[in-house]
């Protein structure tokens, strides 16, 4: 118990007399934690508007000119059972030139000319939004495109190509700038621990004299790194609550279509954020203490 009321005491008082310093430590480790935590949830914030965008995305399958209804009926079937399909919608030869009509508006003279409805019947196929990776809708296309009275078999390859690609270089990215805050934080509160250690030499080597323990010497730097790191962590949480709040509550009101991309945030983000933070200090901390000769 002495051991820690000592160490509480130590940490206090450096904290106050090294305020510069640590007020330095401080901040440079909650800028790191926002940017890294800000870029995560631009990262969530991606992947939930792509999954959005997902529900509505799916393959055309346009049928062959001279199908019969029993192969029509033979496809619907193989459709509904096909457990990667969560939606099969039929579209008539008449109902999708009533859909061109309505597209083309004012431009629907142009089928007027038509003898006949040039328009093949097709089905619309939504596929499940944890099956969207671009080679699985690829192959599905292709397994689909093989099937009797199947024509063609259509989809925004490019489109999905994109998305794709997108959340994933934003994935490797976050956790690429992850592991560099990380790093960055840990040699920060490395280096600080190091220069309070230096300039406490004279009062460390009286300790040893006294006949002090590896753990009562270096337990008050351990916590002082926890709690520069719990405190960077701290300040991060509330800029980051500070800079959501002000784009839910006034950024929206001048432009709308930012709601299309926030996420929710999550109560636990401002726990975890300084956790980690204090975490990665006593890491940074320990790896400096463990230099100690004794």
């Amino acid at each position: 118990m002495k051991v820690f009321i000592y160490s509480f005491q130590s940490v206090f008082r450096s904290l106050w007399r090294e305020k510069w310093i640590n007020l330095l430590t401080i901040l440079s480790v909650s800028i790191g934690l926002s940017l890294l935590t800000a870029f995560i949830m631009l990262t969530l914030n991606m992947e939930s508007v792509i999954q959005r965008w997902a529900k509505n995305f799916g393959l055309v399958v346009y049928l062959n000119e001279n199908i019969s209804s029993d192969e029509e009926a033979a496809l619907k079937n193989r459709f509904s059972q096909d457990s990667d399909i969560i939606e099969t919608k039929y579209i008539s030869k008449d109902l999708a030139l009533k859909e061109l009509s309505t597209t083309l508006g004012a431009n629907t003279l142009i089928l007027e000319g038509l003898n006949e409805n040039p328009l093949p019947s097709s089905y619309e196929l939504t596929l499940k939004s944890s099956l969207l990776a671009p080679e699985f809708v690829r192959k599905k296309a292709l397994q689909i495109e093989q099937m009797k009275g199947v024509e063609e078999v259509l989809y925004g390859e490019k489109w999905l190509s994109s998305l794709y690609t997108i959340s994933k270089t934003m994935k490797v990215g976050a956790v690429f700038i992850g592991c560099a805050i990380f790093i960055a934080i840990t040699f920060i509160t490395y280096s600080t621990i190091k220069i309070f250690f230096y300039r406490r030499k004279d009062e460390i080597e009286t300790l040893k004299l006294l006949g002090a323990t590896r753990v009562f010497i270096r337990l008050p730097f351990l916590l002082e790194g926890l709690t520069i790191g719990l405190l960077g962590g701290i300040i991060s949480s509330l800029v980051i609550y500070s800079i959501y709040s002000f784009t839910s509550l006034k950024v929206i009101e001048f432009l709308p279509s930012v709601r299309l991309f926030m996420a929710s945030l999550p109560f636990e983000v401002y726990v975890i954020v300084p956790i980690a933070g204090a975490a990665v200090s006593v890491i940074g901390s320990y790896i400096a203490v463990g230099r100690i000769r004794y």
